[in-house]
């Protein structure tokens, strides 16, 4: 199904501009971590409106050691990580957002998806669990549920992070080979890697119709992890930026 450039996978780069250089950048990017905390210190301590942070990405793309690199110098009381797994029996017995649902960030929040609501577009459709149709009808209520999120005061950060088939390869031959990366390895990634063209056309049929003005899917050049850290504190620095969160007075009087 053809789509738009900027969502175009075969288009759209996976490395970062040629006049972006490794060291002024991880120079910069600490610069916005430590902006970052105090942004976060604010919002929680407003306790009004919170954030949701989508990652997803193909196997290999980075969203683990992205976490580490952005939201590690955060004050941990004030932002969630959550991993979406295989559903369980009892998350198979609701509508496929339920699970989703529940681990929605509260007021004053920064909530990570690795892994998100998107899944139950993505793979389920690669696998054929679901049909075309079927994936249509969830965009639908994908799209009504974000909404209804941001009415609610959450802000939506959709981040795909963008690896190249080369790179993807690279990474997954590491898991076999670096003993610290050896406990990431699963024995169908290979598999995995080989429906990259599939994966290729689900994802680029989510951008197209599920990227609302208000919460745009946001392609992240990823085959240098420097630049892909740098890509996504910036962006949810920006946006701390114009939620512009502040300090609540005190709720008591000063002594006389």
């Amino acid at each position: 199904m053809k789509t738009p450039d900027a969502y175009d996978l075969l288009k759209v780069p996976t490395r970062s501009p040629k006049d972006c250089r490794k060291e002024p950048t991880l120079r910069e990017t600490e610069k916005i971590r430590q902006e970052l905390v105090e942004l976060q210190e604010r919002l929680y301590a407003e306790n009004r409106r919170s954030v949701l942070v989508v990652l997803q990405g193909m196997d290999a793309s980075g969203k683990d050691g992205l976490i580490r690199k952005v939201f590690s110098g955060l004050n941990p009381q004030g932002v969630t990580v959550h991993a979406f797994k295989e559903p369980t029996d009892e998350e198979l017995a609701h509508d496929f957002l339920w699970r989703v649902h529940a681990q929605m960030p509260r007021h004053g929040m920064i909530q990570v998806f690795n892994r998100s609501h998107y899944e139950d577009v993505l793979v389920t459709r690669v696998n054929g669990i679901i049909t075309d149709k079927e994936a249509k009808r969830r965009f639908a209520h994908i799209n009504a549920f974000e909404q209804l999120l941001q009415d609610a005061g959450t802000t939506v950060l959709k981040f795909y992070l963008h690896v190249s088939e080369e790179e993807q390869r690279k990474r997954l031959a590491e898991r076999i080979n670096d003993p610290a990366k050896q406990w990431k390895y699963e024995a169908g990634d290979e598999d995995k890697a080989k429906q990259w063209p599939q994966y290729r056309e689900v994802y680029e049929d989510v951008f197209k119709h599920c990227s609302p003005e208000s919460c745009p899917w946001q392609l992240v050049p990823s085959d240098q992890n420097w630049y892909k850290a740098y890509f996504v504190a910036q962006a949810l620095r920006d946006a701390l930026r114009k939620l512009d969160p502040q300090f609540p007075p005190s709720k008591h009087e000063r002594p006389s």
